[in-house]
């Protein structure tokens, strides 16, 4: 079976980043009056020759947000389970060859987490580890995940790519989606930031989402790490093209799209490419023409004046108060982290500055009994 190798093999990054940067402003202007956008005008709006229609690529985003998602912004929480890593990456403060102090959370730990996020008002968490499958695998999330997911509404993950079989497994234990970022599509480049460890295995990271689609998960989140390669650009429109092919193949899944840019951290690296914050909400506002029903993320990387500026425009899906090391909730030890947020506020205060902009927080908008027809 055709997974996404097969279209990545087809697609020459120096090629389209010749494309994209040959676009014009007739282009541009083509693809803003399109009803239904092609690869061109995908690459039209991640162009230098959009930078000047940011205001009508909002305007339109906007509009088709509304449309589709109604004046409403979902929250969610990462809960990270553990900064246990088995590989060597060089933009990561979890890589193991960083000298901090590691931590898995135990079953007592984990019901402190949840009681602690639950008292926040979460009711969609996202669980996050460090890659190592023998002390943080299957085994693990075997004993841990059922009694998670009895005290959530959702429930999604962000660990190590695992075995369809797995996946399908997970599903049964409660597991709603799954969120796995190729980081870079740029082989050369991956290869370059991944020094040890089964992340070194560029194709088993690609073929990711084809395992999740055939396992039938219900939610896909895809996404590059923005500054890791030379261009932002092509790593955006490489992350359209993943999202286009998985789209016609498991179009009963849901899929949503993350813009994480590179942050501090222990051991960490200065970007390949600088992505600005007007450059960012032309990435946020194509990805929304592109797909009117993709969900679009904003994590607590970004600082908060640019997500209450931004959300309103075309994100869907936003995290609040995040904490990114274990224990963080119970127990701050902000010496554990992963990378250090940007927009530290609590949780209703972003509620607060979401509602001021006249959208509607939500808290919960799905529960287990939804994904069960044989229930209703």
């Amino acid at each position: 079976m055709e997974t996404f190798t097969h279209r990545w093999r087809q697609l020459d990054w120096d090629d389209i980043r010749l494309r994209i940067n040959s676009k014009t402003v007739a282009d541009v202007e083509r693809a803003l009056n399109a009803r239904v956008l092609s690869r061109d005008d995908m690459m039209a709006l991640l162009s230098p020759a959009a930078s000047r229609y940011l205001e009508p690529m909002a305007q339109r985003a906007q509009r088709l947000t509304r449309q589709r998602f109604g004046n409403t912004v979902n929250f969610y929480v990462p809960l990270y389970l553990s900064n246990l890593c088995a590989n060597d990456c060089t933009y990561c403060g979890f890589s193991m060859s960083n000298r901090l102090r590691r931590k898995t959370l135990d079953a007592e730990e984990i019901a402190r987490e949840c009681q602690a996020i639950r008292a926040l008002g979460f009711e969609h968490l996202l669980l996050v580890t460090g890659e190592h499958q023998s002390k943080v695998g299957m085994d693990y999330f075997r004993r841990h995940l059922p009694a998670i997911r009895r005290r959530f509404a959702s429930l999604q993950m962000e660990v190590q790519p695992l075995s369809q079989a797995e996946y399908a497994e997970l599903k049964t234990l409660g597991l709603d989606g799954v969120m796995v970022y190729q980081e870079t599509y740029h082989e050369a480049e991956y290869a370059r930031h991944h020094l040890k460890g089964n992340k070194q295995d560029f194709f088993w990271r690609l073929e990711t989402p084809d395992r999740l689609g055939r396992a039938g998960i219900d939610k896909i989140g895809l996404g590059a790490l923005i500054g890791l390669s030379d261009s932002w650009r092509v790593d955006c429109y490489m992350v359209a093209e993943h999202l286009l092919w998985l789209q016609q193949r498991y179009w009963q899944s849901r899929y949503s799209i993350s813009f994480p840019r590179l942050r501090p951290c222990a051991g960490g690296i200065q970007p390949a490419s600088l992505m600005d914050e007007k450059q960012l909400v032309q990435a946020i506002c194509a990805f929304r023409l592109l797909a009117p029903e993709v969900e679009l993320s904003l994590s607590t990387r970004e600082s908060p004046q640019f997500r209450d500026s931004v959300i309103p425009l075309a994100i869907t899906h936003v995290s609040a108060f995040s904490k990114t090391q274990p224990g963080g909730y119970a127990d701050d030890h902000p010496e554990l982290e992963q990378f250090a947020p940007h927009d530290n506020r609590r949780p209703q205060e972003v509620a607060s500055a979401i509602a001021a902009r006249g959208l509607q927080p939500v808290w919960k908008d799905w529960d287990s009994w939804l994904g069960h027809s044989s229930q209703i």
